[in-house]
């Protein structure tokens, strides 16, 4: 199946601040590709450069060298008129979703105004609101409410109900749940998962969880200082890493039994132990 989205040798350079301030290199030849219907989970820690590929695919971040190729077409380097085309392919969720709605706005009037803005009439722009709300399992009433009248999961709802007005085949999911409590996680994932079967869009999915990707993935891709270190099967990649990193975050990741956890502790530190131990052997 031919790519909907491909990244080659992707780099994002910052230029450095102060006298003589090296530039700092985000990205470091990054290479993925997500197929249409595909969920590739990124994750790694804060600052592994995750965000910043997802916002070099969005136009938000400079390309300073390689590719971002959608539906075959070069999108890297466009300016931000060119790519207000693509509005309508390419969407993308928040973690905090609050900050992106408009608190002066309705649910209804931030719905309807990508629709509005693409020329679709008022009245048709209406029932598309009312069928974005369901397919997202909010009531109809929700319409003439505002955003700090919602919960956090209800708001991600929204949120995600504003992404698909307009019908897009990939969506950049950054940290979409991670403000969230663990049992409405749960539920947005499962949504995520139940809209991408009914619609077929794509997901490059963003988060630092292991346990989190690995729910909603195809295939998973782990980030360390703005290198893609592993790439592979969701189940392979989370239960059977290779990399040191990645075992590394396996390994730091939350269970429920306290014993466990504290197990996979002690085993984190003695892995962290061993790895600078035969890196220093090495040098």
């Amino acid at each position: 199946m031919t790519a909907l989205l491909e990244v080659d040798d992707l780099v994002v350079e910052y230029p450095g601040k102060g006298f003589r301030a090296q530039p700092f290199r985000a990205l470091k030849g990054v290479s993925i590709d997500i197929k249409p219907g595909e969920t590739v989970g990124l994750v790694g820690e804060s600052g592994s450069g995750k965000t910043t590929l997802g916002r070099a695919v969005l136009g938000l971040a400079p390309v300073s060298g390689g590719s971002v190729r959608y539906d075959g077409k070069e999108i890297g380097h466009l300016k931000r008129r060119e790519r207000r085309a693509l509005s309508s392919e390419i969407q993308v969720v928040f973690q905090d979703p609050y900050s992106s709605l408009n608190p002066s706005l309705t649910i209804a009037q931030i719905l309807a105004e990508p629709l509005i803005a693409r020329g679709v009439a008022s009245k048709e722009a209406n029932t598309r609101v009312r069928d974005l709300l369901d397919s997202v399992g909010l009531p109809v009433d929700a319409a003439g409410r505002l955003p700090r009248e919602f919960s956090g999961g209800q708001r991600q709802r929204i949120a995600i109900a504003r992404a698909l007005a307009l019908d897009p085949k990939l969506i950049v999911c950054d940290e979409p749940v991670s403000a969230l409590d663990l049992s409405t996680q749960a539920r947005v994932l499962d949504l995520f998962i139940e809209i991408q079967e009914r619609t077929g869009v794509a997901y490059l999915f963003i988060s630092h969880d292991l346990a989190v990707v690995r729910h909603i993935s195809h295939r998973v891709a782990v980030m360390y200082h703005g290198e893609i270190v592993e790439m592979g099967d969701g189940d392979q990649v989370t239960a059977r890493p290779e990399h040191p990193y990645t075992q590394r975050l396996f390994l730091a990741a939350p269970v429920p039994n306290p014993d466990q956890q504290e197990e996979r502790r002690v085993a984190r530190r003695e892995l962290i132990d061993a790895q600078a131990a035969a890196a220093g052997t090495a040098a």
